[in-house]
């Protein structure tokens, strides 16, 4: 009952009774009226506080306390856009501003400028003061043995980490700046450096091995694709504030040598095992990695396996023969090796962490999920109703007539093994998808020699389809429309007797793997197959926040119209500039309407229409068929290109600089420097997608908010580079000069 209602005297009620509610239902009206009065009330004494308040009283709270903006970084956007909301996460940390008055106190310390990394750019970080890693001559009555000192080349641990954010070696003087615009300086007595990792640290829980039968049925691999993948460790909290982070507290790829636990017996070296920094020693330690084998290596064993079994080897070239009872991993490349003779009989399962730049594809991150109006939930787990897929589609298909909406949602990252051939009646909504913080992998293999195994799905007039949080291996996802060959009965298509078409097909947060697989080295087993492919449909196709190959259209252009393609914050992969990234397998160019936001796209576009292409990479020509449709703003479009009206894109700006009638040479060496450099373009590599440090500035901070070109613009790494750079001149220690090194 309405809370208004009830402070109405009785006889009211009751002579409202009699007439049938009228005035209860305006009280309804008042009261919820009423109800957003006081949410607004109970908010502007939240906004009095910086943990609770709103995003647009964050600059006003800290001006309150001394804390200015850095506009080098840019100007604060809009609070009513997702973009400015974004933005201003970075411009105007909500964790600075909630700090500052703590980081004052602190200024003058190493430990503030770790913290300040995360405040302000929400990089981990650790802190390197230079000049004690100077070789120098020590007064005989004052030694220090531990510093300055020529290399050990016995101590093999010390090695292991020269040059890089542990060093512990002796270094003679760098008279270069650390912070330098053209060469960065390190060793030297006023140098301090804040080595920052971007990547982040992923997991993935309980999910198959891949075993690598051609290699050998003891040979494993982490990564469930195939494919080689560095493991990362698990930041640990640190201990104190004034903690100087090392390896534990920080997302850093796993080295052998860290790895390594040495066993003594009296006083010798007996043999190594995995270290319990790392390895999870029970199941209810959650570490780095851990592996299960059940009834390995012998019935009834504990799970997973104890630290003791696990020994740390180099395995690149796979020929590490491993002592019975006892399993070789290398972190490095991700790698698992099994006694030849004692083999596990009942599968083997991993969990480990990952290295990638953003919440991307397929992965185990907390993202939203969007849930239809009306539908039906059905879970699928090891202690669900369903334990596959097909058994939920099943169950779903039984009661469709009655139920037209349904989500299928997997509640773990397992392997799911299954044909999906979906068929979609008139008016129904079908979502598959992992629940928040999973990883599913749907694995398509080759089961019918005369037909393909593609994941289909075909659907009648106003259908839906979504896929959302999977991972597709094996083969791709193809999206079929009515066969075009088959009569209409009616001539007018809007009549019931027209089946019709699907709607919407969604794609978020998916992983749709480029050339289907992945070898050892992360190259496409199959690199001239589509990931996505649109035969003869005209439905609407939405990809959000995924990494997928090729996109083939078939369509025909005299009874069809071009379908709609919609393509933000992902990657389109055809694994090499050769390739065609989006085409048709048919005729010149995909019959397509599209539009990329804030996307990379490697290789080749041949399309009908681009109707917006914003803040995006293109690494190959880009080629339409109208170019009177759409416009093209804010990217990089390699020259040769044939493409709408553009807007303040690259290498075009780079050549209007040089004037008019410009010498070839000097085109030509503009149009190389604007090419894009990416750390990595192979899929299932750490840095995969994200921009080299030797990349221009231009497409670095090429976006129309100065932020990076891509599919990765929504970090805003140049604003938070650019705040932090700021801050470290503020707080850095009198005397010294501080610099940022990013370790990946």
């Amino acid at each position: 009952m309405s809370p208004l209602y009830e402070l109405l005297p009785v006889i009211h009620q009751r002579r409202d009774a009699e007439q049938g509610y009228p005035l209860k239902q305006l009280m309804a009206v008042l009261d919820e009226q009423v109800g957003v009065v006081r949410q607004d009330i109970a908010q502007l004494y939240a906004n009095w506080f910086i943990e609770t308040c709103q995003d647009w009283a964050v600059p006003y709270l800290g001006d309150l306390v001394g804390y200015e903006p850095v506009h080098e970084a840019g100007e604060p956007g809009p609070v009513d856009t997702r973009e400015g909301r974004l933005r201003n996460r970075f411009l105007i940390p909500r964790r600075a501003v909630a700090n500052a008055v703590r980081d004052r106190r602190r200024k003058g310390t190493l430990a503030i400028l770790e913290d300040l990394s995360r405040d302000v750019a929400d990089w981990p970080a650790r802190a390197v003061e230079f000049y004690k890693l100077l070789a120098w001559n020590q007064h005989l009555n004052h030694q220090r043995l531990w510093r300055g000192g020529t290399a050990d080349l016995r101590r093999g641990e010390v090695l292991d980490l020269v040059d890089g954010p542990f060093d512990r070696l002796a270094h003679t003087v760098d008279v270069r700046r650390i912070d330098s615009g053209h060469g960065i300086g390190r060793f030297n007595i006023p140098s301090v450096g804040l080595y920052v990792w971007r990547l982040g640290s992923y997991p993935v829980t309980e999910t198959p091995a891949y075993c690598l039968e051609e290699v050998g049925s003891q040979c494993y691999l982490f990564s469930v694709l195939g494919n080689d993948t560095p493991l990362f460790n698990k930041p640990q909290p640190e201990p104190s504030p004034t903690h100087i982070a090392d390896e534990l507290n920080l997302p850093v790829p796993i080295r052998r040598r860290a790895f390594e636990s040495p066993v003594l017996v009296d006083g010798k070296l007996d043999h190594v095992e995995a270290s319990t920094a790392y390895y999870a020693p029970s199941a209810e330690d959650t570490k780095s990695l851990a592996i299960w084998a059940p009834d390995w290596p012998k019935k009834g064993a504990p799970q997973p396996l104890p630290a003791p079994l696990i020994v740390p080897a180099d395995l690149t070239d796979w020929t590490y023969r491993t002592v019975k009872g006892t399993v070789a991993v290398d972190p490095v490349l991700g790698r698992i090796v099994f006694p030849t003779g004692q083999l596990p009989k009942r599968g083997v399962r991993v969990s480990y962490r990952y290295g990638f730049s953003a919440d991307m594809g397929g992965g185990e991150y907390r993202r939203t999920l969007r849930n239809p109006l009306g539908h039906k939930l059905y879970r699928v787990g090891a202690n669900e109703d369903y334990t596959t897929l097909l058994a939920a589609l099943g169950a779903w298909m039984a009661e469709r007539a009655d139920q037209p909406t349904a989500v299928v949602e997997v509640q773990e990252s397992g392997v799911y093994t299954e044909s999906l051939n979906l068929d979609l009646r008139a008016g129904e909504s079908l979502q598959i998808r992992g629940a928040s913080g999973t990883r599913p992998v749907l694995r398509l293999l080759d089961l019918q020699a005369d037909m393909p195994d593609a994941f289909s799905v075909t659907g009648a007039r106003g259908s839906r389809f979504s896929l959302d949080g999977f991972i597709v291996t094996g083969r791709g996802l193809r999206i079929y429309g009515p066969d075009p060959s088959t009569p209409i009965p009616a001539a007018d298509a809007a009549k019931p007797t027209d089946p019709g078409d699907l709607c919407e097909v969604a794609l978020r947060h998916c992983t749709l793997v480029p050339g289907w697989g992945l070898q050892c080295d992360c190259d496409p087993k199959h690199p001239n197959e589509a990931s996505l492919e649109l035969d003869n449909t005209q439905a609407c196709i939405r990809i959000e926040h995924c990494i997928l190959g090729s996109i083939y259209v078939v369509a025909d252009e005299v009874k069809l119209d071009p379908v709609s393609i919609h393509i933000r914050d992902s990657i389109v992969d055809a694994t090499s500039d050769d390739r065609v990234a989006l085409g048709s397998a048919t005729l010149p160019a995909a019959y397509a309407r599209v539009s990329f936001i804030r996307s990379t796209v490697f290789g080749q576009v041949q399309t009908h229409a681009i109707e917006l292409a914003e803040n995006s990479l293109f690494t190959s020509t880009v080629r339409v068929a109208r170019r009177q449709v759409g416009c093209m703003r804010f990217c990089h479009v390699p020259s040769g290109s044939r493409t709408p009206r553009r807007y303040h894109c690259q290498p075009d700006l780079a050549i209007q600089a040089l004037g008019k009638n410009p010498p070839p040479a000097d085109v030509a060496l503009a149009r190389e420097q604007m090419a894009p450099r990416f750390m990595s373009r192979r899929y299932g590599q750490p840095a995969y997608g994200q921009l080299a440090e030797g990349c221009a500035q231009e497409l670095r901070r090429g976006a129309d908010d100065e932020s990076e070109m891509g599919a990765f613009h929504d970090l805003f790494q140049p604003q938070r580079a650019a705040n932090l750079r700021v801050r470290l001149d503020e707080f850095t220690p009198a005397g010294m000069e501080a610099g940022i090194l990013f370790a990946n």
